[in-house]
């Protein structure tokens, strides 16, 4: 049987590297690792104090520039796990100070969830997500 122990990181493609250098770290508290380049794109990886590694890439392709679209074949969006509600109303008032539009926090009863949507600069969406069949908080 083959398994995983985990995701070690996940590599998002950005229009401007520095910027989204910037916003990560502002706004979600990731911290520089450091870089990964080569001929064909720069990439800064990236760790959040929890541990998630994310490594913002600028490409160098003539289509580096295209805007991000969920419809597309690839990255719908990606989702962060709280613990708490009162962790995922933190994010709600940190992101509305930070000037981030967001959805607020919306309940899904039916599954057992509740989640924050927004998205970066480059019109990726983030979900700060919590499973309420894990804590109600």
């Amino acid at each position: 049987m083959t398994t995983f122990s985990g995701v070690h990181h996940i590599a998002l493609n950005v229009r401007d590297l520095d910027a989204s250098v910037r916003w990560y770290g502002d706004v979600l508290d990731f911290a520089p690792l450091f870089p990964w380049n080569n001929a064909g794109f720069e990439r800064q990886l990236m760790r959040h104090p929890s541990g998630v590694i994310i490594g913002l890439t600028r490409h160098k392709h003539e289509d580096g520039d295209a805007e991000f679209n969920e419809r597309r074949t690839g990255l719908d969006h990606l989702a962060f796990t709280v613990d708490t509600r009162q962790e995922l109303d933190a994010w709600a008032t940190r992101l509305t100070e930070a000037g981030v539009t967001h959805s607020g926090v919306q309940d899904i009863p039916e599954v057992g969830f509740a989640l924050l949507a927004f998205r970066d600069p480059d019109g990726i969406q983030l979900e700060v997500f919590l499973s309420q069949n894990r804590s109600q908080g």
